[in-house]
């Protein structure tokens, strides 16, 4: 009895640490991952973490073709997603990097 209450508790804390927020299409509560964003301070479509490890999805900082996951190109207007980087409570987190930008 005792086995099979430690092995449901591993099962479930390993799904609990596993889970990506972020959905097989690349986007978060309807939102795409990718595109062109702005960054916000006040009322964001998402909070972001950057971290160095155990990124919930990789971002490539691009100047155009901000087309596939993980592309993100920096804007002042008409964005897809307006952002706001924050240290505490993120939505999702991210690593910048220079190649393989997308979901883990």
């Amino acid at each position: 009895m005792r086995v099979t209450i430690l092995l449901f508790i591993a099962a479930i804390t390993a799904t609990a640490l596993s889970a990506n927020p972020i959905a097989s299409n690349c986007t978060f509560k309807g939102h795409k991952l990718y595109g062109k964003i702005k960054i916000v301070e006040s009322f964001p479509d998402i909070k972001v973490k950057i971290v160095d490890s155990f990124p919930d999805i990789k971002v490539k900082q691009v100047s155009s073709f901000a087309d596939s996951c993980g592309k993100w190109q920096f804007v002042e207007s008409f964005p897809d997603i307006k952002v706001q980087f924050v240290e505490s409570f993120p939505d999702i987190k991210i690593k910048y990097v220079e190649s393989f930008p997308g979901i883990n």
